[in-house]
């Protein structure tokens, strides 16, 4: 049968890797988002506003996908703004795609949050989880605009009969600009601005960041599981985490980043040094780099996201994450994480995003 992906945020670091493994399989793809993907020819672009009922079902007029894959959020000031847009911007997509009737499957990603908690109590004391994290693991007592999003997707499911999965990344490593969460980008910024300056770069996270073990998501391993739920009878209806496969220390591969960049690498010095603090008047100095090198990106808060980097190696635990859920299913893709970075630094090269 033929099948058509509406891939929801096409733009961002997963939707516009999950259009790409698509597009290798065959299929036909139509990319959701504000502006258009330059990079991806082959995708119908539709603009939208799913805050927007209206036009969102005008837009979506002469769209019937078979799957739906929703990899976007719109950051708030708060978690209940935060819990208030993201469900509805879940729940104004599938109401406006309900009368098709073309819907078998919906794919929904969120990421570890669902473990440890939202922006205002992350990963706090009297929240912290078991790890690894597995998906077994019952929801936090706290709201959460994760559950929310999921929640809008089950009652749809239940009313329009398609299937579903939830898919919980850990930080995701991949190319994406105007990314809000992009802690790989964030960190070749910050050894760029390290190398132009001659500053240390400086690991700005917790012990237990440094010594504990951790894992990431590479963007083409979420956009593989993805696929593989969407082709999958047995993954339908089920949640699942999705990392690399390996695990790793920050003091093993803090080193390694630094060499590539040949700054100067200095780890946990006892304390938490913020990297948003690092990086807060570098917007100027970035500028000039820009020019400098012929850079394509001159405004730093378009590639970097020090405000979420340091939330992700300031957490108070080692972190890492299960994936026994969809191992037993059948999905077996393995990525070396220093490859991870390596790729997406090559990449940010190749596209004269950092010199």
């Amino acid at each position: 049968m033929k099948r058509t992906a509406l891939v929801v945020g096409v733009t961002g670091i997963g939707g516009n890797h999950v259009a790409r493994e698509l597009l290798a399989g065959g299929w036909d793809v139509v990319g959701l988002s504000r502006r258009a993907p330059q990079d991806l020819p082959a995708v119908r672009h539709v603009a939208a506003d799913l805050l927007d009922p209206a036009a969102l079902r005008a837009a979506l007029a002469d769209v019937e996908p078979t799957h739906v894959f929703i990899t976007t959020w719109m950051r708030q000031d708060t978690e209940a703004e935060n819990i208030r847009v993201n469900a509805a911007l879940v729940r104004n997509l599938l109401d406006a795609l309900a009368p098709k009737k073309s819907v078998r499957h919906v794919a929904l990603v969120t990421g570890l949050k669902h473990y440890l908690g939202p922006f205002e109590a992350y990963a706090s004391s009297g929240t912290l989880p078991d790890t690894p994290l597995r998906e077994s693991q019952p929801r936090l007592p706290l709201e959460n605009f994760y559950y929310a999003q999921e929640d809008e997707v089950y009652a749809a499911a239940e009313r329009d009969r398609f299937t579903w999965t939830v898919h919980r990344p850990h930080t995701v490593i991949g190319l994406a600009v105007g990314n809000a969460m992009n802690l790989g980008t964030t960190l070749a910024v910050y050894a760029t601005i390290c190398k132009e300056t001659g500053r240390p770069f400086q690991f700005p996270g917790s012990a237990a960041q440094w010594n504990g073990l951790s894992d990431v998501t590479d963007a083409r391993m979420l956009a593989r599981q993805l696929v593989w739920a969407a082709d999958t009878d047995a993954a339908r209806n089920e949640a699942f985490n999705i990392v690399n496969g390996d695990v790793f220390r920050w003091s093993w591969l803090w080193p390694k980043l630094a060499a590539f960049f040949g700054v100067e690498a200095a780890g946990f010095n006892g304390t938490i040094q913020p990297l948003e603090a690092a990086m807060a008047s570098d917007h100027a100095l970035w500028r000039e780099i820009a020019a400098r090198h012929g850079l394509v990106e001159a405004d730093l808060d378009r590639l970097a996201s020090p405000w979420h980097t340091d939330l992700d190696l300031g957490r108070p635990l080692e972190v890492m994450t299960d994936m026994a859920n969809s191992r037993r299913l059948g999905f077996t893709a393995y990525q070396a994480t220093d490859d991870s970075f390596y790729d997406l630094f090559a990449r940010l090269r190749e596209e004269r995003l950092i010199p």
